[in-house]
């Protein structure tokens, strides 16, 4: 066997121990070998360089059936993290997550009068200097994009809401902060987010709709996210089911985007586009308390979104779609119309209920997807620990 070939297998066994002890839990050395189907001594092999590295500890004996107390073997992971990072129209946010699944880093600043590329070049620089001064190795970033993404490429298709077409987002950042970077959809992140640490844990089956200026969907199944051929799955927002004489941001009228998404809510209501999704929606539920004609508008798109929503659970049948950004703060205007319409259109709701939930993890939700998928680097075995 080769020097290259040994180094490969090498990675794939120590990412088939990592990703037992991130996804299983602790185990102990026997217990891993079991798990994993790795031989005892490769185990103990891999286990005894993930310690020096600071990768993995031993917690205290635990009494076995039979033989020896066993020592659990713990994934602390905090000397390597995965950096995500969402830009939208109005915010960049970022988030570090460690090997062992602790976030390290959170931060959310608004995009104003800048350039969102700018925004979130410094927020990528920023998020790794900080955590190298903690000791900590940034694997890679993942940047989640409101558009429709080129993953295999790095490019950002069109990002209509961004102004971008034919982007080399993952080289251009690359090249601004010396990261390995990755470019995914954002509804895609926050999906997988929802799955791993949120709504949806759990389920095998689920679709998270966007709630900010742009609208679209991330769809899990088995635990992965569903890419469609080109990458390009999701894109609900632009599906024909809002106002004919809307005109949406990609160019054409009548997509759901132009009657549900954050810009047409606003204009709807007469409140200025300030702050991120969730401030602005804040201010609309503040006035909606008040204002019945408001409460009213909230009602009609909610019967929108409803109809969108029915329309996803009729083809995918999931076990839980979850509504995120703008659409929690606004839930107790929009859910009744909403489910009511669900309710309605869905043909199996006679025979089984439709699981409408909320987005637990805020504006936070597509940069800690992001985040994890940066860290499938390591997990996967394409980059050594």
């Amino acid at each position: 066997m080769t020097l290259v070939a040994t180094e490969d297998l090498r990675r794939q066994n120590t990412a088939t121990v990592l990703r037992s002890l991130r996804h299983d839990g602790p185990a102990t050395r026997t217990e891993l070998a079991r798990r994993t189907g790795l031989a005892k001594a490769t185990v103990g092999t891999i286990v005894g360089a993930l310690v020096d590295g600071g990768h993995v500890s031993e917690a205290d004996a635990v009494a076995a059936a039979r033989g020896r107390p066993g020592r659990p073997l713990v994934l602390t992971g905090s000397t390597l993290v995965g950096l995500g990072l969402e830009v939208n129209v109005d915010y960049v946010s970022s988030v570090a997550v460690d090997l062992g699944g602790t976030v390290r880093l959170e931060r959310t600043v608004p995009v104003e009068d800048r350039d969102p590329y700018e925004v979130v070049v410094a927020a990528a620089r920023e998020s790794a200097d900080l955590m190298s001064g903690m000791g900590t190795r940034v694997v890679g970033a993942t940047v989640a994009v409101p558009g429709l993404v080129d993953r295999q490429n790095g490019i950002v298709a069109m990002a209509p809401n961004l102004g971008w077409r034919g982007r080399t987002v993952a080289d251009d950042l690359g090249a601004a902060t010396g990261l390995p970077v990755a470019v995914e959809n954002d509804a895609n992140c926050a999906a997988l987010a929802e799955a791993r640490r949120g709504a949806t844990i759990g389920l095998d089956q689920s679709v998270y709709v966007t709630g900010t200026v742009g609208i679209g969907a991330g769809v899990i199944s088995g635990g992965a996210i569903v890419r469609g051929t080109s990458g390009f799955a999701g894109e609900v927002g632009h599906i024909p089911l809002g106002d004919p004489a809307a005109r949406c941001g990609c160019g054409r009228r009548g997509c759901w985007e132009a009657s549900v998404g954050l810009r047409a809510l606003l204009s709807a209501v007469g409140v200025a586009e300030d702050g991120t999704p969730l401030e602005a929606a804040e201010a609309v539920s503040r006035r909606a308390a008040s204002d019945a004609s408001t409460a009213e508008i909230l009602d009609g798109i909610g019967v929108l979104l409803g109809k969108g929503v029915a329309t996803m659970a009729n083809i995918l049948n999931p076990d839980a779609v979850v509504l995120g950004g703008y659409f929690v703060p606004l839930a107790p205007y929009l859910m009744p119309a909403t489910v009511r319409e669900i309710e309605a259109h869905v043909t199996s709701a006679p025979y089984a209920s439709i699981d409408v939930r909320l987005s637990t993890l805020g504006l936070r939700a597509a940069a800690t997807g992001a985040a994890e998928e940066a860290l499938t680097q390591v997990l996967s075995g394409a980059t050594a620990v």
